[in-house]
């Protein structure tokens, strides 16, 4: 048995933006967040917490506009999708809004969908929950150059899948 403590998940998440409402706007139309919370002081909105209705991690955004062009690029977090299925749909909806994205690629252990930029820049990643590698062994999987790692265990994975192996 390991000594950790009992942990549950991500709670939430948390973003700073320059404008709650074009940030709502975007999280709504692209991803289907609700808004379920928002914070105010002195009668001015300061922050706003989304919800997913599938089960995405809860979104909290603060209102920051100078940390927020500061973050701008980086990928934070990656949102768990279910399956290659689900990711694929995921970027034909991106598409179809008009949203720039590298497409889906083999990735570590899932699939990938990178290169999607909110209203701030902040690049928001997709990556599949469910794996086509076996993380449950002893062994640790080393990366050295993350594009040309995966290019080779995609072909052996097709390999694999196609009973060449």
């Amino acid at each position: 048995m390991i000594d950790a403590p009992v942990l549950d998940g991500v709670h939430h998440l948390k973003l700073p933006v320059a404008d709650l409402d074009r940030t709502q706007a975007w999280y709504s139309s692209r991803l289907g967040y609700r808004p379920v919370i928002r914070f105010t002081k002195h009668g001015r909105a300061t922050g706003l917490v989304m919800a997913h209705p599938h089960g995405g991690p809860m979104l909290g955004f603060v209102l920051d506009p100078e940390r927020a062009a500061r973050a701008s690029g980086f990928d934070y977090f990656s949102i768990g999708v279910p399956d290659k299925d689900g990711i694929d749909q995921l970027a034909e909806r991106l598409t179809t809004f008009g949203e720039r994205h590298a497409g889906v690629h083999f990735a570590t252990i899932g699939w990938i969908l990178p290169e999607t930029h909110d209203p701030d820049g902040h690049e928001v990643r997709f990556y599949t929950t469910g794996h086509h590698t076996d993380l449950t062994g002893d062994e640790v999987i080393v990366v050295e150059d993350p594009v040309g790692t995966e290019a080779q265990r995609e072909e052996a994975h097709r390999a694999r899948a196609n009973g060449d192996v």
